[in-house]
């Protein structure tokens, strides 16, 4: 089995990321994370070569995480909210995903991507409303091939309670590992 983790969070020791080592050890298989602050991906720049072609005109990091897209049976997003959102960051390296969104819509194929399951884990303090991060989230996994999602885990009183001691978001990473184990 292997899993597509794309890391939203910038801190490399974070709360995000003390939730996704949860996740690593109990996950079967193999596991490819890609750490959106520190990957060399560049954003898509509308260069519009993808209506025409299959694949992307900028060549970078992201041509491993579109062989790791066709081959991966699980995908993971994982960001911080800020404001409401994944970051920024983590935004610029899903730009890259247009090349699915063209296929379909601009040059008429059929994107054949196994079905895969999908999750989304979100941490955050202050205000910030979780659902639009998860909706942005689950859309994008969608473009990859996820049909499956797990419930989303949350940890989402941060400026209070780090991740890693949130009980609730551990169970939470627990369940998902469960979930993306079984066959």
């Amino acid at each position: 089995m292997k899993t597509l983790i794309l890391n939203g969070s910038p801190r490399k020791n974070g709360d995000t990321v003390s939730l996704l080592k949860i996740l690593k050890e109990g996950l079967d298989g193999e596991y490819l994370q890609i750490d959106a602050y520190y990957a060399d991906i560049s954003p898509c720049t509308d260069c519009r070569a993808c209506r025409r072609l299959s694949g992307c005109a900028i060549k970078d990091g992201m041509q491993e995480v579109y062989n790791y897209i066709e081959e991966c049976d699980n995908i993971v997003i994982a960001s911080p909210i800020y404001f409401s959102e994944i970051t920024g960051r983590l935004l610029d390296v899903c730009s890259r995903l247009q090349t699915y969104y063209c296929g379909r819509f601009f040059r008429g194929e059929t994107i054949k991507l196994k079905p895969k399951k999908g999750a989304v884990i979100l941490v955050g303090g202050g205000d910030g409303d979780p659902e639009k991060a998860e909706g942005t989230s689950r859309c994008l996994m969608r473009h990859m091939g996820c049909t499956d999602f797990h419930p989303l885990v949350l940890s989402h009183k941060t400026d209070r309670l780090p991740a890693a001691e949130d009980a609730a978001a551990a169970d939470g990473i627990r369940s998902l590992s469960d979930y993306f184990n079984r066959v």
